[in-house]
């Protein structure tokens, strides 16, 4: 007889929270689905991950390219639907949404939701954020930001096995229809450079080549590129008559050379940089992330690193990069360049003396002088845009892409969701139009006395004369239609809620394994509460004489295979950046909660 106590039971894995996925509803309509209307009855059987991005978004690009192995793997599971949630006024044009589709080639259905209906729905508060329902209906998982792909892969198979146990799985064909195709020489042109020869070469971003061009800008010359590039942006002449291109999606600078039509990998590893990752060192070696555009000045080759809110140089002679400017948080702060911020810088234009830059997310043109310090022309902050003409102080832009530097010290600006060119003066002060009518220029040339405007979403160069004087238009001012979190005056708790993935635990062999930063824009908005520090919870202290602005915030956990027998555990680090815009009420929130969500980014 057996006198020892039975074996406790063990207790039940917890059960996912049911909660009932909301309809999927948008005043555009749907894309990429034969023109059907999809309801989640519809898709009922099946594992749907919802997309909520926009496409002025890099981190929405990232993970349009982070979903497409997983979307290609599960297939006959797996329906992705993209719900477009615009934050510009262009984006929530119908056609806007369309061509961003074709542009960045969407292979799943697309809910065109111009007033953000759906995105209210699911209560998603950035871009971008992915939303998993289960084959009945629920909802099972939400992450913000990018990287999440892995960890969605798992509880992908984890739903398909429980699903076909209990028979509620359906596997077939997507809803998926693919767009006729349309024939032209370019589509959606990234970027123009002026050959020595009097040709132009234009980036064709959606067909991963480039073009030469005869100098009339409509006649092919040649193409350039047979699976090198993928979606190629900025060009610059080097030194020694090689083209820099930035090869934005391999995350990756080549050099081109027409003399020879050879093709050369400058710098990039194909891997797109992550925090933590080397950010100088031999070019080869070290990771990229989403190179927009490139410009020769001051000896060096610098990049718009988009994807990273930076900009980076190449030395050619000794074969490194390294970051020149900016932190990685996205904003809009002058000032030294280590120290600066930046949001998208996506255009770049060298003078004697100085380098300008269009910043996307900011709406802003921004400079850099050879003391390398960061100043601001035109724009104010990542929520306000729109097309004004006059002082700077007062002008707006909206999401420009290019910048190209003219004879006389003024700059002309790609302003691309503006649909127009415009022009601002660092003689007077003054911003003006040049021209409109321009369907999304994304960047321009001198060629004589004409300027070459790439119309990106018309597919093609446009020549026009500059005028003696600018076109006047009707100011039009907007803000972002991302909802402010309403906080209350004084204290506000921050709580960044992390929870290692099962069978990991935090990384404490060598110290604090998380790490919080926090700032704000204005600076003036937290009276106490901002820098660095390893708790992931923080008080902060809202000033109330600041009505409203953005909570800037960055947190970081590692975490480690919780195996006692494994000598060499796996290791990951989990990191994510929120830029939360706040109003400050008397009936706000005195608590700020943050999900930080486990990305198995192996170190």
């Amino acid at each position: 007889m057996n006198d020892a106590a039975p074996a406790p039971t063990p207790a039940p894995a917890p059960r996912r929270p049911r909660v009932r996925a909301p309809e999927l509803i948008g005043k555009g309509g749907w894309l990429n689905t034969g023109e059907k209307e999809l309801t989640l009855a519809d898709l009922r059987g099946r594992i749907v991950i919802l997309d909520f991005w926009t496409f002025c978004c890099i981190n929405c690009l990232h993970v349009l390219d982070e979903l497409r192995e997983l979307e290609e793997k599960h297939r006959d599971t797996v329906v992705i639907i993209g719900v477009h949630s615009p934050k510009f006024v262009h984006e929530a044009e119908h056609q806007a949404v369309v061509d961003a589709v074709e542009r960045y080639q969407v292979h799943h259905p697309v809910l065109d939701d111009p007033e953000l209906a759906t995105w209210k729905q699911y209560a998603v508060r950035a871009w971008p954020t992915l939303v998993v329902i289960d084959p009945e209906g629920y909802v099972v998982a939400q992450h913000a930001g990018e990287g999440h792909a892995h960890a969605i892969e798992k509880l992908v198979e984890e739903l398909e096995a429980e699903h076909a146990a209990k028979g509620t799985l359906r596997r077939g064909d997507g809803p998926y229809v693919a767009p006729e195709p349309v024939a032209t020489d370019l589509r959606f042109p990234g970027k123009v450079l002026l050959l020595p020869s009097g040709n132009l070469l234009v980036s064709d971003s959606t067909r991963h080549q480039l073009v030469e061009m005869a100098a009339d800008g409509e006649s092919v010359v040649r193409r350039i590129g047979d699976g090198e590039f993928n979606e190629p942006q900025g060009l610059a002449l080097l030194p020694d008559g090689r083209v820099a291109v930035a090869d934005t999606v391999n995350h990756a600078i080549r050099a081109y050379d027409p003399a020879t039509g050879s093709i050369e990998l400058l710098a990039g590893t194909g891997k797109q940089w992550w925090q933590g990752s080397p950010t100088s060192g031999p070019a080869l070696e070290v990771a990229l992330s989403s190179p927009w555009d490139v410009a020769w000045w001051e000896g060096r080759l610098w990049i718009a690193m988009a994807g990273v809110h930076q900009l980076w140089t190449y030395d050619p002679e000794q074969g490194t990069v390294q970051v020149a400017a900016g932190t990685t948080n996205e904003g809009l702060v002058d000032g030294p360049a280590a120290e600066a911020w930046f949001a998208q810088p996506s255009g770049l234009a060298a003078t004697e003396d100085r380098l300008w830059i269009a910043d996307s997310e900011t709406s802003a043109v921004r400079w850099i002088d050879r003391d390398l310090r960061v100043h601001t022309a035109v724009g104010t902050g990542l929520f306000d845009f729109g097309h004004r003409d006059g002082d700077a102080g007062q002008a707006l832009l909206q999401h420009p892409l290019g910048v190209t530097a003219l004879p006389d010290g003024s700059v002309a600006v790609s302003d691309t969701y503006n649909h127009a060119l415009r022009r601002f003066d660092p003689a007077t002060g003054e911003v003006t139009t040049l021209a409109t009518d321009l369907r999304e220029p994304s960047a321009a040339v001198l060629v004589g006395d004409d300027i070459v405007v790439v119309e990106s979403a018309r597919h093609r160069l446009t020549r026009l004369r500059l005028p003696d004087e600018a076109v006047r238009v009707e100011s039009v001012a907007h803000r972002t239609q991302r909802a402010a979190t309403d906080v209350a005056p004084g204290a506000l708790r921050l709580d960044v809620v992390f929870e290692a993935p099962a069978g990991q635990k935090l990384d404490t062999r060598y110290g604090p394994s998380t790490r919080l930063l926090v700032s704000s824009t204005p600076p003036g908005l937290l009276r106490a509460g901002e820098g660095a520090g390893t708790d992931l919870s923080r008080e902060l202290d809202i000033d109330p004489a600041v009505g409203e602005g953005v909570l800037h915030v960055s947190a970081m956990a590692a975490s480690c295979d919780d195996d006692p027998e494994n000598e060499y555990p796996a290791c990951h680090v989990h990191q994510q950046d929120w830029g939360v815009p706040v109003r400050v009420t008397a009936e706000g929130a005195t608590r700020l909660p943050l999900v930080l969500a486990g990305m198995d980014r192996e170190r």
